[in-house]
């Protein structure tokens, strides 16, 4: 006769077994959906320099950077299920220069924004130089998708062992 609690426990992990392959069924689905996006977007804004405007602006140049960039941190949390923050940074800092660059192209005048732009590209410049420094003296165990590997014993983990330093 089975026990009602090892049914019961049963039950439980079958359901946390088939919430987890939900979770990351979704995880997958999203991944390849925004994925999907990006590619098209890339595309579609190539097709629109080569037919309609003929020539490349420095605009659309660092818009295919930033699609780059994205489909860049797509692919790596498809290896690593990791988010660089790095690069959501690096997104943030090509943002605000084709924005700097736009701002001085149709303005032509010195303002309190140029200041501003540029300021803010340079705090991002710092947290990028701050998220290195901690990545290469405070390492993250490499884990794998399906399993976690397990460093030798009483080994530290190194800069060279971190799969996103």
């Amino acid at each position: 006769m089975s026990n009602p609690k090892d049914n019961l426990e049963n039950l439980q992990r079958l359901f946390d077994r088939l919430g987890h392959y939900a979770v990351e069924a979704f995880h997958y689905l999203a991944l390849f959906i925004i994925g999907c996006m990006i590619a098209w977007s890339a595309v579609h804004t190539v097709i629109e320099i080569l037919t309609v405007k003929q020539y490349a602006t420095i605009d659309d140049i660092l818009l295919l950077f930033i699609y780059l960039e994205l489909g860049a941190m797509v692919g790596i949390y498809f290896k690593t299920n990791h988010m660089p923050v790095r690069f959501l940074i690096y997104i943030a800092i090509t943002a605000l220069t084709r924005l700097l660059i736009a701002d001085i192209q149709h303005n032509h005048k010195a303002s309190m924004d140029l200041v501003i732009i540029t300021g803010s590209i340079l705090i991002l410049a710092f947290a990028i130089l701050v998220v290195r420094f901690a990545s290469w003296n405070y390492p993250s165990v490499i884990r794998g998708k399906d399993h976690e590997q397990q460093l030798p014993v009483n080994k530290t983990p190194q800069p060279q062992d971190d799969e996103l330093a």
